[in-house]
């Protein structure tokens, strides 16, 4: 099959806008609870009408600040409630949100304030405040920089006082679904960010349809944790559909404190990127081998897989059955209760999760609904539903959608979700957008007699070795990554004679694994790397991998680093991608030494 559609499940009203969901709330569901906002230690509960008052009350402060229709305003913050906020109340003003990742370098943020022509920014504390400051001489659009750390949404509130409700109503109004909604820029592996134009009317064609089709886990009684970026258009698209659907939503961003916030939380469902579902599974595999409990890890793990085979395959055989019932009380339900004892469904995106984990997952209790999108697809355009799940896929197109392969493979895309343009940016617009509306997505896939897609990479990162073998190396990357000592991996092998790998090791499930087999904790990263037992764990890892691809695609040596893959390094994009130019360039003795 090259092709597959699935027809639309809501259409979007010319007339409509984002801001909408919140006016519509408050007056169906006025005392439904909309947010639950951490303050201290407790959760403090937020209805759908005083989400509604503080949304207006913040639009009339960035009115009365100058914030005019169609102004572009940055947010440059980690995921909290005041991000929300400001970025409805930014479309009850008229305006423009622009995400920026906490993370970005000042060069970062000159570029995307420059490029989008923002008038002002909101920063979430002083190193936000300071990176900002730093760059304003070059931005000479940028007026005001609000600090939310230190009262700035109290003081905009204040500054806006005396403008009258009906002038928010009455600016709002001046926008249309095909109104510009937010410009996203890519976080990319390679070259400056390009801001995607996301309209309305592609933010609510995709969040209407993806509820649609997700009816078993968005919807009253529903809640969720959102620890993703919010800059990141998926954790952009749950924060929209929540609010759309009535699910209860939290914040948090704070990693050493997520599994608190899920005990205190309690969600139903949660959203995260594959590399948090690895962290999970190999933090499990860890505790349980530095107790002692490995084997038993293990074979919980190869029983959830069969579980959940099996319930592909017309469901698991007796046997499995007794043993799946054993180790849910043994592994499965400690692993639920830790991300708070209430899921039953995670939403993955951003990278490939792989089958293994996807089964074990379910197996333990927990189904993740894999799905795939670009900044450019309004997030979701493929998704794996409760009751059409295809574990290893991406799923079918969202209702609206449609997905083609194009002759060399390449993933095509086509519907409302996807973006209207590249701002400024008219050659990379034609480039990726044919006249018709299909959209080049760059990845490569194929699609199953039932409309499931499969991603098999990227097709600017296809290797093609010295004999002419073409090689996807995420099939390889994926399987390395699921083994517990390991942190990232990334393929080589372009024009050379054999594949090969750069492997860094998991800083976390480490000391645990190398106490347990008689060494040190603290074992200088020198000596680890040419520990035998060490190397001989990331070559059975490794042999595993192999498993998965023909003689000529596997990999032949690895080099083991002693450092990681690392954002700060410029060696990951804030959704954990990897730079693959940045680490051939930091790593190429290295890569020279496997092939000599």
């Amino acid at each position: 099959m090259h092709e597959f559609s699935v027809p639309a499940a809501a259409e979007v009203p010319t007339e409509r806008n984002l801001s909408d969901l919140v006016y519509d709330n408050a007056v169906r569901t006025p005392h439904r609870v909309q947010f639950r906002r951490k303050v201290g230690d407790r959760w403090q509960d937020v209805t759908s009408r005083q989400f509604l008052a503080e949304v207006t009350d913040l639009a009339k402060g960035l009115m009365a600040s100058g914030v005019g229709p169609g102004d572009r305003v940055g947010i440059m913050s980690r995921t909290r409630y005041e991000w929300t906020l400001a970025d409805f109340a930014l479309w009850a003003a008229g305006a423009v949100p622009v995400p920026i990742y906490e993370t970005s370098s000042a060069e970062q943020v000159e570029w995307i304030l420059t490029d989008s022509g923002a008038v002002a920014c909101f920063v979430e504390h002083e190193e936000h405040e300071r990176t900002v400051t730093e760059v304003l001489a070059a931005v000479p659009n940028v007026g005001n920089v609000w600090r939310i750390d230190s009262g700035a949404i109290d003081a905009l509130v204040e500054a806006g006082a005396e403008v009258p409700d009906a002038d928010v109503e009455e600016r709002r109004r001046t926008l249309t679904a095909d109104s510009l909604g937010t410009l996203i820029y890519t976080s990319g592996t390679t070259g400056r960010p390009k801001g995607c134009e996301l309209t309305h009317h592609n933010m609510l064609a995709d969040v209407t349809n993806v509820v649609a089709g997700l009816g078993e886990v968005f919807g009253p009684g529903k809640s969720t944790l959102l620890f993703i970026p919010l800059a990141h258009v998926f954790g952009r698209l749950i924060q929209i559909g929540c609010v759309h659907a009535g699910v209860v939503l939290g914040h948090t961003a704070d990693p050493a404190a997520l599994l608190d916030d899920l005990a205190g939380f309690r969600p139903t469902f949660i959203l995260s990127v594959p590399r948090v579902f690895e962290k999970v599974f190999n933090g499990a595999q860890a505790k349980a081998t530095a107790e002692g409990k490995g084997k038993i890890f293990e074979r919980a793990a190869a029983t959830a897989v069969a579980y959940s085979e099996g319930l592909d395959a017309g469901g698991p055989g007796l046997g499995v059955r007794l043993q799946h019932a054993l180790f849910d009380r043994l592994v499965y339900s400690k692993l639920r209760e830790r991300m708070g004892g209430r899921i039953e469904y995670a939403v993955s995106g951003g990278a490939p999760l792989g089958a293994r984990l996807g089964h074990f997952f379910r197996g333990a209790g927990i189904t993740i609904l894999e799905g795939y999108g670009l900044t450019e697809t309004s997030a979701g355009a493929t998704i794996n539903r409760p009751d059409a799940i295809r574990v290893g896929s991406v799923g079918q197109p969202i209702p609206g959608g449609s997905v083609r392969i194009a002759e060399d493979g390449e993933v095509l895309l086509k519907g409302d979700h996807v973006f209207v343009g590249y701002w400024r940016n008219e050659t990379a617009t034609k480039e990726a957008l044919e006249p018709d509306g299909w959209f080049h997505t760059g990845d490569i896939g194929r699609l199953d007699d039932d409309g499931y897609l499969f991603i098999t990479g990227r097709k600017k990162e296809l290797i093609v070795t010295a004999g002419g073998k073409n090689v996807a190396p995420a099939v390889l990357e994926d399987r390395l990554r699921a083994h517990q000592l390991i942190s990232h991996c990334m393929v080589v092998g372009d024009r050379q004679p054999f594949i090969a790998a750069l492997v860094t090791l998991d800083a976390e499930s480490l000391p645990g694994w190398l106490t347990a087999h008689g060494k040190p904790a603290d074992l200088p990263p020198a000596a680890v790397v040419e520990d035998p037992e060490v190397l001989a764990a990331v070559q059975a890892a490794v042999d595993d991998a192999n498993k998965a691809v023909s003689h000529a695609e596997a990999i032949k040596k690895f080099s083991l680093l002693t450092e990681d893959f690392t954002e700060s390094s410029g060696q990951l994009t804030p959704t954990m991608k990897l730079r693959r130019g940045v680490v051939m360039e930091r790593f190429a003795a290295e890569i020279d030494a496997i092939y000599r």
